[in-house]
């Protein structure tokens, strides 16, 4: 019986989900712009909340949770306060000039707005491939995250596969349907529910327990857990929670699911409303989930290996129906970040790769053939994720920060395009090879180190593609093709 109610809880809030997707789809136009940027219309609620939910995923309610349980609330300071307020500055920085470039010359994806500032097909290519690669392994890592809340929740009722499964036929049906207006108007819904369910389990299980008082006394109790109680540890160095928080903070700014959010807002008061309110979302939603997980170190909780400690804990202090409430809405951060990625996959596939591939050949493609495009990839996309996740072949941390670290090698290259008038296309494009292959090389080979006096392999990339997107610039000459001037001239918001 338990089961069922849980799964019913589940179940109905997709089936929630999926029904305003409908509705969605009913408003949606067939063209490529509103079914990827909703016509750029979107309103400040809406930015914000469905770049909130889009960036909030199984990594914030399992792999965050699971760090804090294990290592202390540090984790609260990288992921709640620091990349809050890092991804602020950056979407001021990078977000406001390609939401301006966006307008103007009507850019869907960041490959077509490098692509035609460098006159270069093989960069947008570049781009568009880089950005897929590391979309695979995090929309994996949301599969992965539900199939282990499902199979932990129900105590294996329902096991890793048909958990995975589950939401991965969800994503396919509604992001088909409903293109970018459903999604954001779905984001907002889950945003919001996430942000009431976690802290509402929050006052549940403190007031199960006595209260946060009695929550700490129980770690420093402990002497496995009283160094929970002071700043610093052998894991949580200054240089890896720098290194930790500048990657993610930069990788998000790169991730396509956000990246392209900055083309959608409908004026330049939302865009400004939006990052100024961000930190204070972040801050919001990732102080309660992780001191969930940090305070359960102290409590008589039990994690086996692999497994995460919210549903545990939800399970132990909360009755059966609000620990799968709470569920389904991590359930929703992983759809609400999943639908993105896929959105914007097979945006970056129809548009910077298909598209140009085939105008080589003379082939022009319809509107309502790259839409037939599109959808087809989102399935043929998710459901390769699926297959993978199948395998289970890493850690939701491992995953998620393999993914972060990826995108993040893109961000100096990119924001010297933007704002360095003598960036050049061989040095933009030199600067994405050399740093992505370093920090691929760091991940598959043993000889290339993962950190450097402390310093994570991905940042040490990041400064790698800086300079050498400098200093390639600085000693090659611009092509003819080149169109350097409309990055800094006749820009304005009106």
């Amino acid at each position: 019986m338990s089961v069922a109610l849980q799964l019913g809880i589940i179940v109905g809030y997709l089936l929630l989900a999926l029904a305003i997707g409908l509705v969605a789809y009913r408003l949606t136009d067939r063209t490529a712009e509103d079914f990827y940027l909703a016509s750029r219309t979107l309103g400040t609620v809406v930015l914000l909340f469905t770049t909130f939910a889009t960036l909030l995923s199984a990594f914030t309610f399992f792999a965050g949770p699971n760090i804090a349980y294990a290592q202390g609330p540090e984790w609260v300071l990288v992921m709640g306060l620091m990349d809050g307020i890092i991804f602020a500055i950056l979407w001021y920085v990078i977000g406001y000039k390609q939401w301006l470039l966006g307008r103007r010359y009507g850019y869907v994806t960041l490959g077509e707005m490098l692509g035609d500032r460098f006159g270069s097909r093989g960069l947008r290519a570049l781009v568009a491939g880089v950005s897929l690669l590391w979309l695979f392994p995090y929309i994996m890592l949301q599969q992965v995250g539900a199939g282990t809340a499902l199979e932990a929740l129900t105590e294996g009722a329902i096991s890793y596969a048909a958990g995975a499964g589950l939401i991965t036929a969800f994503m396919i049906l509604y992001v088909v349907a409903a293109g970018m207006r459903g999604i954001a108007w779905t984001d907002t819904l889950q945003g919001a529910f996430m942000l009431v369910t976690t802290w509402v389990a929050l006052l549940w299980v403190l007031a199960e327990i006595g209260g946060a008082g009695a929550a700490t006394e129980a770690l420093a109790a402990s002497e496995e857990t009283a160094r929970f109680l002071s700043l610093g540890s052998d894991y949580y160095t200054a240089q890896w929670m720098l290194s930790t928080a500048i990657t993610i903070g930069f990788g998000v700014a790169m991730f396509p699911q956000v990246n392209q959010r900055f083309f959608a807002a409908g004026s330049k008061t939302v865009l400004k409303r939006s990052f100024a309110l961000w930190p204070i979302l972040c801050v919001l939603l990732f102080l309660p989930s992780f001191m969930l997980g940090a305070w359960a170190a102290g409590l008589d909780v039990t994690v086996p290996e692999g497994g995460n400690v919210l549903p545990i804990v939800l399970a132990e202090y909360t009755p059966i129906w609000f620990a799968a409430l709470v569920i389904a809405g991590a359930m929703a951060a992983m759809m609400s970040s999943s639908d993105s990625m896929l959105l914007s996959g097979s945006s970056y596939f129809t548009r910077d790769l298909c598209r140009p591939t085939l105008a080589r050949f003379g082939w022009a493609l319809s509107e309502r053939t790259e839409d037939l495009i599109a959808r087809s990839v989102v399935v043929i996309f998710a459901t390769a994720a699926f297959v993978a996740s199948l395998l289970n072949p890493a850690t939701l941390f491992e995953l998620g920060d393999a993914a972060f670290s990826g995108f993040a090698q893109l961000a100096f290259p990119v924001l010297v395009a933007l704002y360095w008038r003598r960036t050049t296309r061989t040095g933009i494009t030199a600067g994405i090879l050399i740093s992505q292959a370093f920090y691929l090389a760091s991940l598959f080979f043993a000889f290339v180190p993962g950190s450097y006096a402390g310093w994570t392999a991905g940042i040490v990339g990041m400064g790698l593609g800086l300079v050498v997107t400098v200093a390639v610039s600085l000693v090659t000459t611009p092509a003819a093709d080149e169109r350097r001037a409309i990055y800094f001239e006749r820009l304005g918001a009106d």
